[in-house]
């Protein structure tokens, strides 16, 4: 028997049976479908977590004051002030598995320039963007992100080398970040001010 006559003795069973090829088919249409959706599923899960891992620095770790208690109430770890610049400077001097390390101060308030202002916080770091000198005088100097070049300077002028306030203290800006949009957390990355971490000390 060769391979035509198989063939046609195969279409007239599925002629004969149509509900049941159907079924089959169906079946068959089905599983495939469930495999690749759960595949493209489990692959769009991993791009998804790797790319809020991203966001955060996979290799980045950042240090917090704990939480304490004091009189029997416990305090907010953001008011804790356990953490030293002598913490910082062993980190730095005695470790050798760490290629950068900054300190961290933040302090809250309302940014001005000219007529227009936006709440937001100063960060202080340590950074290649901060000279030596800059840290060692507290010189008043910041770098800041799109979002508040957009609403301090609408106009669509270069901040760069303008003055600008924060809590009646003037700042140079002498850099603008570059736009990293929204986190996972959607929070905005963008409005954010950096400054040499001892003058916002």
């Amino acid at each position: 028997m060769n391979g035509t006559n198989l063939f046609k003795i195969a279409l007239r069973a599925l002629a004969n049976n149509k509900l049941r090829a159907f079924l089959t088919m169906l079946g068959i249409i089905i599983g495939v479908a469930s495999v690749i959706t759960m595949l493209a599923i489990g692959q769009g899960s991993k791009k998804s977590i790797q790319q809020q891992i991203s966001e955060m620095g996979s290799n980045m770790i950042m240090i917090h004051p704990g939480a304490d208690m004091r009189g029997g109430v416990r305090q907010d770890p953001s008011a804790m002030q356990t953490l030293k610049l002598t913490d910082y400077e062993a980190l730095r001097d005695e470790t050798n598995f760490l290629s950068a390390i900054s300190p961290n101060v933040s302090s809250s308030g309302q940014l001005i320039a000219g007529n227009n202002n936006y709440p937001a916080s100063v960060n202080g770091e340590n950074g290649e963007m901060f000279t030596e000198a800059d840290i060692q005088s507290s010189a008043k100097v910041c770098v800041i992100g799109k979002t508040i070049v957009d609403n301090l300077f609408p106009d669509g002028s270069d901040p760069v080398g303008k003055i600008i306030r924060f809590s009646k203290i003037p700042f140079r800006v002498v850099g603008v970040l570059k736009s990293k949009g929204y986190n996972s957390m959607g929070q905005d990355q963008d409005a954010v001010v950096l400054a040499p971490y001892t003058t916002v000390m």
